[in-house]
């Protein structure tokens, strides 16, 4: 269901703005958790994973207010689908990764070469049935789809997408999420989205009343400093580093402070902490924190998104003049030479 809204075409048109974005948010988002653990008394691999969790934004929220508040088609929206494409793949780095770092051994260069070549066959695989073989397939048979047939095949091609991903060692949700990509390719999407969408809200109370059922009352009391400190440093921070990316990035302040306001709460962060849990490398106390935090950034999303035009309004007020007039030529539309644009293009593919 997510990665139907969300096309190749799509991410190559964002590129530049969401690599710039992604990597500021996760560097310094990074380095940040990393500091706050330290703050709070934590150990280095404790402080370390906390850094990784709280460095990238939930899909799966985020999606779900912009659904919710009827903003899907507004310009800025592509630009946040871009930023949270590109820390789902760093997050698959992460989790290559962080099981070495954690514990202790050198990185097997042989080990990582093979998970790269494994992961580079696999979204190879991906772009040529996204280009070639599924959108073909689905427009030659188009004339004899049934509504139940047409659904019929769309879960099929995603559990089979899902059984390749998880064969090759990476999370089913990346297998799902690529072939929701592939077939929104297809001249079919709309009627695809149709069928959907009744799986699509069934499964989304599942996904919120599974977070809820993780939630114990008490750790919000027990608790309660370290959660207050994590939380305000979750929205300030990737506020104000995703802001300061989409401007790097050449992106007008308005449209910056949409995207920032967005991308403030923690991700699907469970993958991560159950590997530290599972490696014995990450503390108990640690996973009931960052859950509290991922719950209250969850209700806090829909609001930050409602605040961030009166809050731009107020930047626009309060502001001194030269900002102001700074502001206001951010505002036109600059127009990016072709050499430039092929230049992020041939960089973003890379």
């Amino acid at each position: 269901g997510l990665g139907l809204e969300f096309s190749f075409k799509k991410m190559m048109n964002v590129g530049k703005a969401a690599m710039i974005t992604a990597n500021a948010n996760i560097l310094f988002m990074l380095y940040l958790g990393y500091s706050t653990g330290i703050l709070l008394g934590w150990s280095t691999m404790d402080s370390f994973f906390l850094g990784s969790m709280i460095s990238m934004s939930s899909t799966t929220i985020i999606i779900k207010a912009f659904d919710d508040l009827n903003v899907k088609k507004q310009r800025f929206t592509d630009l946040v689908f871009g930023v949270l494409v590109v820390e789902d793949i760093m997050g698959i780095l992460m989790l290559v990764l962080l099981p070495t770092i954690a514990l202790g051994n050198s990185i097997d260069g042989g080990e990582l070469l093979i998970s790269t070549l494994k992961l580079i066959s696999f979204l190879v695989l991906c772009f040529v049935s996204g280009i070639y073989l599924v959108p073909t397939f689905l427009k030659r048979i188009e004339g004899f789809l049934t509504d139940e047939m047409l659904l019929l095949i769309t879960i099929s091609l995603c559990f089979g997408m899902v059984y390749m991903a998880t064969y090759s060692g990476f999370s089913a949700a990346l297998g799902a999420f690529i072939m929701g990509s592939i077939l929104a390719e297809s001249s079919l999407i709309h009627r695809i989205e149709r069928n959907i969408q009744p799986i699509k809200d069934f499964f989304g109370a599942v996904f919120f009343v599974s977070v809820g059922m993780m939630v114990d009352p008490s750790m919000f009391v027990e608790f309660a400093w370290p959660i207050f400190l994590i939380t305000l440093i979750v929205i300030a921070g990737k506020v104000a580093f995703s802001c300061l990316g989409f401007i790097i990035s050449g992106q007008p302040v308005k449209t910056a402070i949409l995207c920032g306001f967005s991308l403030a709460q923690v991700g699907e962060f469970a993958i991560i902490a159950s590997l530290g849990l599972s490696l014995k490398v990450l503390d108990a106390r640690v996973y009931p924190i960052i859950v509290a935090v991922s719950v209250i950034t969850t209700f806090l999303t829909p609001m930050m998104i409602k605040a961030a035009g009166p809050f731009y309004q107020f930047v626009l007020r309060a502001a001194p003049k030269s900002w102001q007039a700074y502001i206001s030529r951010t505002e036109k539309e600059v127009k990016v030479s072709p050499s430039e644009e092929r230049l992020w293009t041939e960089l973003f593919k890379n």
